[in-house]
């Protein structure tokens, strides 16, 4: 790792999604960002190995944000950006995901901004689409579901989010992200809009070699979760688009009984 300053080199920030994991869903435009980088500031759910893709002497810092182990807090995150733009030249911010689905990138870019440094977005593969493609359990489909809606489980204040009493009342494939811990009071309120046999899926560590999933119903959906021990992160998904997956009617007549 190169401590050496890079005077001659401008400041620039770029905000990269990184995608939901699998390190193949990088898009090309994004390698040729870290190829080019000085310094990269990159999230727990970043797969390490698109570290690959940048210079060795490259400066590679992690400012791991999950819920309850924040490694640094979003205005340490921020100063640090805009310091080693100001003092190395480009760094790239990589974020799981997309910077700007529940990724807080707008403030970030905000922060760059306050300080006239300029800032390229490149998009990533949101899991909150990717990894329900990726089971084959598309967000629309003609005849089930015309709209998505995708919502974060936990508020800012740690508490549930609004949206989900109004998404429940509609037709639309609901996907919550960062919600796992919230899946019992999530599927209170779907069984309280009447949806008890509404399918539904639960997704950990979408694209990754660790990937698991369940497939079932809102009635049945919180005690396979325990049953299989799924842990955060995972992303959960409500919707008749989940019958389309392949073993949709094999796994729940084998949870029937669990209901």
């Amino acid at each position: 790792m190169s401590l050496i300053q890079n005077i001659n080199r401008e400041p620039k920030i770029t905000l990269l999604g990184a995608g939901p994991g699998d390190p193949d869903l990088l898009t090309l435009k994004g390698v040729n960002a870290l190829k080019t980088a000085d310094v990269v500031l990159y999230d727990a759910l970043v797969n390490e190995a698109l570290l690959i893709h940048a210079p060795v002497n490259a400066i590679k810092v992690y400012v791991g944000k999950r819920s309850g182990e924040h490694s640094y807090e979003q205005t340490a995150i921020n100063k640090l950006m805009v310091d080693y733009a100001l003092n190395y030249g480009h760094v790239v911010r990589l974020k799981g995901g997309d910077p700007f689905v529940f990724g807080r990138g707008y403030e970030e870019l905000a922060y760059a901004d306050s300080y006239s440094i300029p800032v390229s977005v490149i998009p990533g593969i949101s899991s909150s689409i990717g990894v329900p493609g990726l089971q084959q359990i598309p967000v629309t489909h003609r005849g089930l579901s015309e709209s998505f809606w995708v919502i974060t489980g936990t508020t800012s204040n740690g508490e549930i989010s609004q949206d989900i009493y109004q998404a429940s009342q509609s037709s639309a494939t609901v996907i919550v992200l960062m919600g796992l811990n919230k899946l019992a009071q999530i599927v209170e309120i779907f069984k309280t809009a009447g949806k008890d046999q509404l399918p539904a899926a639960v997704v950990q560590n979408g694209s990754s070699t660790s990937e698991k999933l369940v497939v079932g119903k809102v009635a049945t959906i919180l005690a396979m979760v325990k049953k299989e021990k799924i842990e955060a992160p995972a992303l959960l998904v409500f919707g008749e688009v989940v019958s389309l997956h392949p073993s949709f009617k094999t796994l729940v007549k084998q949870y029937a009984s669990i209901a």
